[in-house]
């Protein structure tokens, strides 16, 4: 037998009374959108649950997609049925022959949503279990924690078994929480900050600095491949290319190099928040971790801060580095991240920057700089592409791709 479809049963959604259904149905657009790489796989939901139909389609990488979605409690592949008893009662014989072991207790679970149907579900039970007992004379019955739970559930258009129960990622679907712009680099903090932003339903737009020629086109792929990795979890985000050359040579010529990285991370902010605004985002998210390095000191933080009132989250805010980066493996973002493409924050650091710069003095040091005209101009000449989920690769072809 082959899995017609995939029932997702939501996590945090049941308690969300008259919203349900707004948080129901962004789940299913981001099901759809992490799914569409599958294009002959369908999506449906109601108030109850989420429907896969896989009409065809492989279910372990749909599966596998599946576990990272956000607001995804659990989930059970099914066997579609027509319902004939005949067929019922063959097919669950045929489950259970194939999952037995010796020892093993089981269940039969009914839930008819047909009430057409000739038997109820305690008769359902009786008859399907009898049927286990034909082929597997031996097995006992067990109605609390048995080894296996057979759930037969009898709808209008046909019969659906299920025995799996799969844990999914939980937290709330991607985009109920609203829309943050995600201040991404090229290291391991600032994609670990956007999967947490992720997993609480923010959507998030990912603004990336680019300074050509001090920054490769190795660097802004690397940032482009962050941003699909986090696709799994949601579906397809924006990505917004800066051009930052010009300010960063003008920082450079005209200020002191203890406060190029303050005044940096100041003109970095003030364009996330014109481009925040632009579209329509509530906060702006960074991956900035409290003593990591000079500019994420408390005193660094407040004279960053300063050139906006917008909320800024950060996630890691209060996470070591080895926190960090075991996070980072664990969603598949930490071997990008060690890539050996430097972004503009590393091409320009200091070799001592300020760990307490003043505000007055940074205030006094920006009098030097055209700071608005900067900006515009920055606002004015960005990018924006969407970036989707991608297929799973194939081992045998990334070892292939390896040896060549």
């Amino acid at each position: 037998m082959q899995y017609s479809e995939i029932m997702v049963r939501y996590g945090e959604l049941s308690t969300k009374g008259k919203n349900r259904m707004r948080f129901i149905n962004q789940l299913r657009r981001n099901i759809q959108s992490v799914l569409s790489i599958y294009p002959q796989v369908t999506v449906t939901a109601d108030r109850d649950r989420a429907h896969v139909y896989l009409n065809g389609t492989d279910y372990v990488p749909v599966a596998e997609s599946l576990k990272q979605i956000f607001g995804i409690q659990a989930f059970s592949p099914s066997y579609k049925v027509e319902k004939e008893m005949s067929l019922l009662k063959k097919a669950v014989q045929e489950i259970m022959l194939g999952l037995y072991q010796e020892g093993m207790t089981f269940k039969i679970s009914s839930k008819r949503s047909d009430h057409s149907f000739e038997l109820d579900s305690r008769d359902l039970n009786q008859v399907l279990g009898a049927a286990v007992f034909e082929v597997l004379p031996t097995i006992q019955a067990q109605m609390k924690q048995p080894d296996i739970t057979l759930k037969v559930e009898i709808r209008d258009e046909a019969a659906y078994l299920s025995y799996e129960n799969i844990k999914g990622a939980g937290g709330l679907p991607v985009g109920t929480s609203g829309k943050g712009m995600l201040m991404l680099s090229g290291g391991i903090d600032s994609p670990v900050a956007g999967y947490l932003a992720l997993k609480r339903g923010v959507a998030i737009e990912a603004v990336h600095f680019a300074s050509p020629p001090y920054t490769s086109p190795g660097a802004l792929k690397k940032a482009q491949d962050l941003t699909r990795k986090l696709t799994k979890f949601g579906g397809q985000i924006s990505f917004i290319e800066v051009p930052f050359t010009e300010i960063q040579e003008e920082i450079k010529a005209k200020t002191p190099e203890s406060y190029l990285m303050t005044l940096t991370r100041r003109f970095m902010m003030r364009i996330t928040d014109a481009i925040r605004q632009q579209r329509h985002g509530l906060v702006i998210i960074n991956g900035e971790s409290l003593g990591q390095v000079a500019s994420q000191t408390l005193e660094s933080m407040q004279a960053i801060n300063a050139v906006t009132k917008t909320p800024v989250i950060r996630p890691v805010v209060t996470m070591d580095k080895l926190e960090i980066i075991e996070l980072a493996q664990t969603i598949d973002t930490f071997e990008i991240s060690i890539q050996p493409f430097e972004d503009c924050c590393t091409i320009f650091a200091p070799d001592r920057p300020k760990t307490n710069p003043k505000l007055k003095n940074v205030e006094q040091y920006e009098e030097r700089l055209d700071v608005d005209g900067l900006v515009a101009r920055a606002v004015a000449g960005i990018t924006v592409s969407d970036i989707g989920p991608e297929l799973a690769s194939d081992p045998v072809d990334d070892l292939i791709a390896d040896l060549l």
